[in-house]
């Protein structure tokens, strides 16, 4: 596995250390209850919301045998077949070294977890992926060479490797409307590609394309040109270097879709971009950063139970919020996390029925007996309210 120099430096230092050593000196002090207007779990919310703590990294999910892996990112939610109103978190784990994988969190109706379990293991810095509308996990593998598996977070160990889909720095996947795979790169000069399947709904075979055309350092890139990638395994080289005319994106990031829409983040420049399925135009939807609410432009989710193109944002860094872009591209923070620097906010998901928030800050130092207090193992939260006043929906 070739790991990229960001990724040495992030998994570098204590957070790194933790995944792949057996010492656990990697502590972070806990951030006191009620510090900066945050709740007992260190959040600060809007009035009438609350969070409780889902998981933590290096302990065991609570009435579950299922140990929690350290450094959770991208996740969904997906609606449980044999349970009506039950539903599923499958969470991502970004550890190098064939220490990732993702986990899948089972809740009944009220929302009392009643299971937990790996659908992938042996991978490596499982960063983002994305939902399919059959109902399986995408996820992602960041590195030079990185693959993506497909799982089923109903099935233990499920996850299915799709080499079809390219070999390279994996960040997010989303399925659009037009039944393709819409992907992102997380390089300073990644690319932005696409994969159509030989049959749709099955990603063992299809064609992987990269966007190219004239770039526009203004965001007016417009109307792109898709090509094949000659090399798919990368064996021959980048995939990003493989055609000409690439379109180089700095930092590509989360992802997601509705309708004819393709919505993706760049952490390098702060920016969220637009694509229409229809016209294959790319567009600048938001400039984030200087002096905005939203800063460190990550994960991506779409407020599918809206009526509206309203997006919610995970920041890496900045001041760690959750932050939702509504359609006039105005902004209103969702929620806080106070006291975890050097940690950034991972996979905002919204339970099926877009009553409950889901989110990890992936390296949070971890309050439990199991652990030293301030392990910086990661936190998966859920956060409950008025989401439908908040949204607008």
């Amino acid at each position: 596995m070739e790991i990229s120099r960001r990724a040495l430096l992030k998994w570098s230092g204590t957070a790194g250390a933790l995944a792949v050593t057996v010492g656990l000196d990697g502590c972070a002090a806990i951030t006191e209850p009620g510090t900066e207007g945050s709740d007992a779990n260190g959040l600060r919310l809007a009035p009438g919301f609350s969070s409780r703590i889902i998981a933590q990294g290096g302990t065991t999910v609570a009435g579950t045998p299922h140990s929690f892996p350290f450094f959770p990112d991208g996740a969904a939610t997906f609606v449980d077949p044999a349970v009506p109103g039950g539903w599923f978190l499958a969470v991502n784990h970004e550890i190098p070294f064939g220490a990732g994988g993702v986990s899948s969190i089972r809740f009944a109706p009220d929302g009392t977890i009643v299971d937990a379990y790996p659908i992938c293991e042996y991978t490596s810095l499982n960063c983002a992926g994305g939902r399919t509308p059959w109902g399986t996990w995408l996820t992602g593998e960041e590195f030079d060479g990185g693959r993506i598996f497909e799982c089923d977070p109903n099935v233990p160990r499920s996850a299915v490797p799709r080499p079809a889909m390219g070999a390279f720095q994996h960040e997010a996947a989303a399925v659009a409307a037009d039944d393709r795979v819409y992907l992102t790169e997380d390089k300073p000069d990644g690319a932005f590609y696409r994969f159509t399947p030989t049959s749709p709904g099955d990603l063992s075979s299809g064609v992987l394309e990269v966007a190219t055309g004239a770039p526009n350092p203004s965001g007016a890139i417009g109307a792109v040109t898709w090509r094949p990638v000659p090399d798919v395994s990368a064996e021959s080289g980048p995939t990003r270097y493989q055609v000409p005319g690439t379109l180089r994106f700095d930092g590509g990031e989360g992802i997601d879709t509705r309708g004819g829409l393709v919505w993706f983040t760049t952490k390098g420049d702060n920016r969220v971009w637009e694509f229409n399925t229809a016209t294959e135009a790319i567009t600048l939807r938001f400039q984030a950063g200087s002096g905005s609410v939203l800063s460190g432009v990550d994960n991506l989710l779409v407020d599918r139970h809206s009526t509206s193109d309203t997006l919610l944002i995970a920041e890496d860094g900045d001041d760690m919020q959750v932050v939702a872009l509504r359609p006039d591209n105005t902004l209103v923070a969702i929620a806080q996390v106070i006291g975890h620097s050097g940690s950034e906010i991972t996979g905002p998901t919204f339970s099926p029925d877009g009553q409950r928030l889901y989110f990890s800050s992936q390296r949070g130092p971890v309050n439990s007996g199991l652990l030293p207090i301030g392990v910086m193992g990661g936190v998966t939260y859920e956060v409950t309210g008025p989401f439908d006043e908040l949204l607008g929906r």
